[in-house]
């Protein structure tokens, strides 16, 4: 058998197995922890071949970040001190940080929302929220809006456009990203007006 053979084989093993979700809430947690590696390229697939289940794989991933999210604002929180330096270096750099830092004190809320939705680390946001002693409440709405965005998003659109879904993905990513980006910052803008 060939490795691409056996590459789809546990594929479709994992697509049909019980700990599916599962195995999806714990890819999730850590890609929004320790592995900033984009979820979609398997969550995509998944969801094409499991329609029947498409908006509770959505629900895992959304649930999973979220602990994700909790897991990182905490060690902001408890540990930056001592681990902060390190993410701060792998992720981003410090005058980065600082920057975030501040846009916590402003405006938390409307920041935590935008870094789940653009392409930048969302440890960033999570280390920042917890290192400053923002609002747990605001941050975990703010991530479950932002999260659901992005996998409801997904599952939207593998809804509406089955196998098509990919390739819509792909050749719409950019401008729907920069779509969403502008309409929260317009959000956030009205926010300081009113």
């Amino acid at each position: 058998m060939s490795i691409q053979e056996k590459l789809k084989q546990k594929t479709r093993q994992f697509i049909d197995s019980k700990k599916m979700l599962r195995s999806i809430t714990l890819a999730s947690f850590l890609e929004s922890t320790i592995v900033p590696i984009p979820l979609e390229a398997v969550l995509i697939p998944l969801m094409q071949a499991r329609r029947e289940k498409i908006w509770l794989i959505a629900l895992m991933a959304t649930l999973g970040c979220l602990i994700g999210a909790l897991f990182g604002y905490a060690l902001g929180y408890y540990l930056f001190d001592i681990v902060g330096e390190w993410v701060i270096s792998t992720f981003s750099n410090p005058e980065q940080f600082e920057v975030v830092k501040q846009k916590m004190h402003e405006q938390g809320f409307w920041f935590v929302i935008t870094l789940g939705i653009v392409p930048i680390p969302f440890q960033i946001a999570m280390l920042a929220a917890g290192a400053t002693k923002y609002s747990l409440t605001l941050f975990l709405i703010a991530s479950v809006i932002a999260r659901s965005i992005r996998y409801f998003g997904l599952a939207l659109i593998v809804y509406y456009a089955g196998n098509q879904a990919e390739r819509i993905i792909k050749k719409h990513k950019t401008k729907a990203i920069l779509a969403l980006t502008l309409i929260v910052l317009s959000a956030w803008w009205i926010s300081t007006l009113v």
